[in-house]
């Protein structure tokens, strides 16, 4: 079964997360099937950015996301998309209204807001 689900990358202490499309049984960083967005949990406030059309598209065939994945899902509205979806609405307009949501959004500035944590020693 496919599942949507982090994969943590970033260095020690400073992680930010993909949104990947990989079979359950595979490691967490193992093969992938699709990349299809990241978090990043250090700025203020977090940033999730999702290819909409890509996760509609997975979620459509069955994919399962876990409960990380959900919670980014539903912050991005992606799931409200997904019902209009299954109502019968096409995948390239839902695409073409969740990029222009995004674009009219206030941009999140990539700098984090938290300093990496002191080794110890310094």
């Amino acid at each position: 079964m496919l599942r949507i689900r982090f994969q943590r990358v970033g260095s020690k202490r400073q992680p930010s997360y993909r949104l990947v499309v990989m079979d359950q049984r595979v490691a967490r960083n193992g093969g992938i099937v699709e990349n299809i967005g990241f978090h990043n949990p250090r700025t203020r406030p977090s940033t999730d950015e999702v290819n909409f059309e890509r996760a509609l598209y997975w979620l459509s065939v069955g994919a399962q996301p876990t409960v990380a994945a959900t919670s980014v899902f539903k912050r991005t509205g992606l799931f409200d998309l997904l019902a209009r979806l299954r109502k019968g609405e096409t995948l390239e307009a839902l695409a073409a209204e969740a990029a222009a949501k995004k674009a009219a959004a206030t941009p999140v500035s990539p700098r984090t807001s938290y300093p990496a944590p002191l080794q110890k020693g310094e």
